[in-house]
């Protein structure tokens, strides 16, 4: 399923009904008063608000998912949301509903990452947060990894540990900046600090290749390649721009190519 059509997992997404709020809390009242028409009231509420969580899923288009996976999560926190509304509140039920929706979709993405993480590791992550919210509305600031850890009575060591164990990882080939040209990617901004490379032009028979290109060509894959500079490093000390940069090496890199 790809968002741009209107059929996700077997439902035609424009002919969604779409409930007004004075049905809608008639609806919450059968099913809280648990008359007999209270399953039927739940389904009419949940096909209702099934838009709410097609808005939602769109978000996480971009997470490799498949958008039919998320819509059945995100309905499952949908249904979560109805069966713990409470009518009383002078709150709109879509305000309710959406962090509710997110929060089963993310909880779906964080135990179906790749990458493992314990469960007492999460238990501790989550924690971490609520503490953070609660020191966030008490202070009216942002508490320190220290008062986080004070506050939950752990070690601040554990804190950032499981703090940095719930983030998600990101792709090398993620871009991080474009101005129309060619994309910035995550891997350009990474240092080699191990690569020396003191007979990197010799070992791969380039020298002759790189001889081939101009002056600035060549010192900016020297930069790169034999001292492991990244491309803003590189920019900095020849005074221009990032982007020139990534157009010069990709330049530089085509013209070795053919040469070789």
């Amino acid at each position: 399923m790809y968002v741009n059509k209107v059929e996700i997992c077997g439902v035609n997404t424009s002919q969604l009904p779409v409930l007004k709020n004075e049905e809608m809390r008639r609806l919450f009242t059968q099913i809280q008063s648990h008359t007999e028409d209270a399953a039927a009231a739940r389904e009419k509420l949940i096909q209702g608000n099934l838009r709410l969580v097609l808005s939602v899923i769109q978000r996480f288009h971009n997470r490799g998912e498949s958008m039919d996976d998320l819509f059945q999560v995100g309905c499952i926190g949908l249904m979560k949301a109805i069966d713990n509304f409470d009518l009383s509140q002078n709150v709109r039920f879509s305000t309710y509903a959406v962090p509710m929706v997110i929060g089963e979709i993310r909880r779906y993405l964080r135990d179906n990452n790749v990458i493992r993480v314990s469960r007492s590791l999460r238990d501790i992550a989550y924690k971490s947060l609520q503490a953070r919210e609660h020191l966030l509305l008490k202070n009216g600031k942002e508490p320190s990894v220290e008062q986080i850890a004070e506050e939950l009575d752990i070690p601040r060591e554990e804190i950032v540990f499981a703090l940095d164990s719930i983030q998600e990882p990101v792709s090398l080939f993620e871009s991080v900046y474009n101005d129309g040209g060619d994309p910035i990617m995550v891997m350009d901004q990474v240092c080699d600090e191990k690569s020396s490379g003191e007979n990197w032009l010799e070992d791969i028979n380039l020298t002759e290749a790189v001889n081939r290109l101009n002056e600035r060509e060549r010192y900016i894959i020297d930069l790169r390649f034999f001292k492991g500079r990244t491309q803003m490093e590189v920019a900095e000390e020849i005074g221009i721009s990032q982007a020139q940069v990534s157009r010069l090496e990709k330049a530089a890199l085509k013209q070795l190519r053919k040469y070789v």
